[in-house]
């Protein structure tokens, strides 16, 4: 599994995969937009998923925890822009605005349909794939300021979510878990996201579980692969990467070592090998 980014650190990024798929789990720090040119990318976040294609185009707000699966389509690598908001670019563009800011919303991936301001607008970054060195800073500026732009103009909604720099706040710790445990992340991320620091995180969660975050993550993504096994029928390799593991032989060892039998001798049991 590998994804080729060109401009890897600029807040316009050319993304290709070339191989089967390309999987990570992301908790992105910025607001972004991208638009779909070819393959297929699919979105898994706690009770829904999207799978995008070629011409989609959807705004991802920021913290949002999701798994990402990318891979090739019809014969033709997966590709595609994302603009990245940052919260400094996005301050200048609000200091001389007056944002209309709606009541605090839980915030999600937003699709867009097809529309001439957005197709000019990646259009005229298309060429971009063709680039060798990083865009210059001026020409950065101005399309982030245009994405800006055309999404207030496109969504009455787009300031709730571009104008909000709060960080998240103190939540209901064993709740967010219990919606988000198959995402393989650092504690780090979760203890963010969840409105803690780690050793406050690690704290809690051995308040609400009685056990370490470690070994209950690993038991219920075991848990879960093995529901998926056994009453939906599915195959291990179908399996391993929304369950949480990182590789197939990781799991297969861990699989094994929980349950007293490898994923390929249940599928016997079920027969389904």
């Amino acid at each position: 599994m590998s994804e080729a980014i060109e401009n890897k650190y600029a807040e316009i990024l050319v993304s290709c995969v070339d191989e089967k798929f390309f999987k990570a789990e992301v908790v992105s720090e910025y607001h972004t937009l991208m638009r779909i040119f070819s393959g297929e990318m699919k979105i898994v976040q706690a009770g829904q998923s999207y799978t995008l294609g070629e011409g989609d185009i959807l705004l991802v707000p920021r913290n949002q925890l999701c798994a990402v699966i990318k891979r090739p389509k019809d014969g033709r690598p997966y590709k595609s822009i994302v603009v990245t908001f940052k919260p400094d670019r996005l301050k200048t563009y609000y200091s001389h605005k007056s944002p209309e800011v709606s009541p605090a919303s839980v915030q999600k991936i937003k699709t867009f349909e097809s529309h001439p301001l957005l197709d000019s607008y990646f259009a005229s970054m298309a060429p971009y794939f063709e680039l060798t060195s990083s865009l210059p800073e001026e020409i950065v500026s101005l399309k982030i300021e245009e994405g800006i732009s055309i999404l207030r103009t496109l969504d009455k909604d787009a300031d709730s979510i571009l104008a909000d720099f709060s960080e998240p706040g103190k939540i209901n710790l064993a709740e967010f878990m219990e919606k988000n445990y198959m995402f393989n992340m650092p504690l780090t991320k979760f203890s963010y996201l969840t409105g803690r620091s780690i050793a406050t995180f690690n704290r809690d969660f051995r308040k609400a579980f009685h056990i370490s975050p470690q070994k209950w993550l690993t038991q219920k993504r075991l848990e879960l692969a093995h529901y998926q096994l056994s009453v939906k029928k599915r195959k291990p390799v179908d399996v391993y990467i929304e369950a949480g593991f990182e590789n197939i032989s990781h799991f297969s060892f861990a699989f094994k070592k929980h349950f007293g039998y490898a994923p390929t001798e249940l599928q016997k049991r079920e027969g389904l090998a």
